[in-house]
């Protein structure tokens, strides 16, 4: 300790005009009290007011200056000394060392500025300033093909002061990204990739930059999607296996991206990571399924990387993943009906699926997840019945496999994300089936829930979906029986609040229900359409002319049913109607303005 005040003293006192000599006595005095205890050792140099002598040590020509950025780099290492270097000036020196030839001056400067910008907002602000990364970036570009040792040790810790300088910090990533870094760090990638060090500071700093959406599409023109899956076969290790992962999620994202993944066989890697992990009960097993068979569902999200693998439904790929749903892992029947769900984004892929009996094998996982069921599982496997469901030629088959009765099982379900599938698949399967949408429009369990549902205000979706599917069930029905049903279970308030709805397609079809009720049930329905004000809400509708022209051709085609009961007959008069259809002879749309001149005859013939 006596030794280090002494040096201290003595560097404060000489470090203008001292020999060489004696300030490399001190020098080697500083780093042997840091080696031992750094932090104490820092303190002291700070308080000592020595950093400020630094900024004049760090001379290019000096032989000395290694040692000099050597200890700043060690005292950097403490988080209490980062801003004191910065406001001692000595970025600005050691940025112009940047410059010099001498590597060890270079490896011991890029430690010092890697150090004081870790986790340090001012840190990184003055190397901003000061121009540094712009030469650190050249430097990497310069140096990327040298494959002796001291060249890697000097791009590893370049590599890792670039980290340091742009963690979590999106604009100074992005101006790493135009300063080209990314085609860079790719090539060092290739041509290093033997160097574990190296390698792994390249890995984290692709994290870090892969977030950026400016990034990915830099990305998509190199080769890394090759790189890295080359990278990946020969990894044995959990955490590395784990470290390439992280880059490959969000890379993954672009879609240009995952089809470069595909190309270079990432799948093929991933199905084996889970066969290899399947079976065991080991935490970073259980941990690599996870992230393998996400990243299999993610890859699945590109249109046309879906298709490679899809391979007309005769792809092993596709196969495989098939294999998984009946699986006895969660995680796996989870990936399984979610891949399901990505590969029926068509209808040629969908109408083959379903012929070749993936209804059946859905229906199966569903069965399992019935009482107590894992809700993600249950999501998945409805999402995927819901897409299945969308070709026409589809309907009537799964309509026949049971798909209608198997989904009701959740009706009892009080999970929103559940119910907004369940509700999604049952209108996509009663579509323009009207024996179907007969028979669920019947069913006073679910006529009831839909009715609960619809005043889910905490659930946007599935409040929506339920007043969609209420209004579904009559208009492919157009049956007395249902309407008396939904009747009696309250469901008119509901169709008439959607008519008000802010989305045109959800407007036009609840009054096109309405207008069927009218035209079928008038009697049944009379009280329950006056309470819920449906005359004022279509004279609101016609005035209004932000009204689009579908909504105002069928609300006049609902006043002329409503006018056959003569308590709505009575409020259509009050109302002034007259006047505000006269005016819709003129509009715009042919078929608005002749359904206009239709209505004004059947109001003045009853009035």
């Amino acid at each position: 300790a006596d030794n280090l005040s002494e040096a201290l003293k003595k560097l404060k006192i000489t470090s203008t005009d001292s020999t060489a000599d004696s300030l490399e006595g001190c020098l080697d005095c500083l780093l042997q009290a840091l080696a031992q205890n750094n932090m104490e050792t820092s303190e002291k140099i700070q308080k000592s007011g020595v950093l400020q002598v630094f900024a004049s040590l760090l001379m290019p020509q000096s032989p000395c200056t290694a040692k000099v950025a050597n200890i700043i780099a060690e005292v950097a290492r403490n988080e209490f000394m980062r801003n004191p270097c910065v406001d001692a000036g000595l970025i600005p020196p050691l940025v112009q060392l940047l410059n010099c030839k001498d590597q060890e001056v270079l490896l011991q400067t890029g430690r010092a500025l890697g150090n004081i910008c870790y986790d340090s907002h001012e840190g990184r602000n003055a190397v901003d300033h000061a121009g540094g990364a712009h030469i650190v970036v050249d430097h990497l570009r310069s140096l990327c093909s040298k494959t002796d040792p001291a060249s890697e040790k000097l791009l590893t810790v370049f590599c890792g002061m670039l980290m340091n300088y742009s963690n979590e910090n999106d604009t100074l990533q992005s101006q790493l990204i135009n300063m080209g870094v990314i085609p860079t760090l790719v090539k060092l990638l290739g041509i290093h990739c033997q160097n574990a060090a190296l390698t792994e500071m390249c890995l984290v700093a692709f994290g870090n930059l892969a977030e950026l959406e400016t990034s990915k599409e830099q990305f998509a023109y190199t080769n890394i999607a090759e790189e890295l899956v080359k990278l990946f076969k020969k990894q044995i290790e959990h955490d590395k296996k784990e470290m390439i992962f992280e880059v490959l999620a969000p890379l993954a994202e672009n879609d240009v991206i995952k089809l470069q993944l595909v190309e270079a066989g990432l799948v093929e890697c991933l199905l084996e990571i889970v066969q290899k992990t399947v079976d065991s009960d080991k935490e970073d097993d259980i941990a690599e399924l996870k992230t393998a068979s996400d990243l299999m569902v993610l890859l699945l999200l590109g249109d046309e990387s879906m298709q490679k693998l899809f391979e007309g439904g005769k792809g092993s790929v596709f196969q495989r993943v098939l294999s998984w749903i009946p699986s006895n892992s969660h995680q796996l029947q989870l990936a399984g009906a979610l891949a399901i769900a990505n590969f029926a984004r068509n209808d040629g892929n969908c109408i083959h699926m379903v012929d070749n009996g993936i209804v059946q094998k859905l229906m199966d996982l569903l069965d399992r997840h019935v009482e107590d069921g894992n809700v993600t599982v249950q999501h998945a496997a409805l999402s995927a019945l819901r897409n299945l469901a969308i070709p026409v030629v589809n309907k009537a088959k799964m309509l026949s496999a049971g798909v209608a009765e198997a989904v009701l099982k959740f009706l009892r379900s009080e999970m929103p994300p559940v119910q907004f599938k369940l509700l999604g698949t049952l209108r996509m399967l009663i579509d323009a089936q009207a024996e179907a949408a007969e028979q669920l429009g019947k069913n006073v369990k679910l006529v009831e829930r839909l009715v609960e549902w619809c005043e889910a205000k905490d659930h946007a979706g599935v409040m929506g979906e339920s007043n969609r599917l209420l209004s579904a069930l009559i208009r492919h029905s157009k049956s007395k029986d249902v309407i008396r049903t939904i009747v009696q279970s309250g469901g008119i308030k509901h169709l008439v609040t959607m008519a008000t709805s802010e989305h045109v397609i959800m407007q036009n079809e609840a009054l096109v229900a309405l207008a069927l009720i009218a035209a079928l049930e008038l009697v049944t329905a009379e009280k329950d359409l006056e309470n819920a004000q449906l005359v004022q809400i279509l004279h609101r509708l016609l005035s209004d002319d932000r009204s689009a022209p579908e909504i105002k051709y069928n609300s006049m085609v609902l006043i002329c049913a409503l006018i056959g009961s003569e308590p709505l007959q009575k409020e259509v008069q009050s109302m002034a109607f007259l006047e505000v259809i006269a005016k819709l002879r003129s509009h715009e749309n042919k078929t608005v303005a002749q359904q206009a001149s239709l209505t004004e005859q059947r109001l003045a013939v009853e009035s």
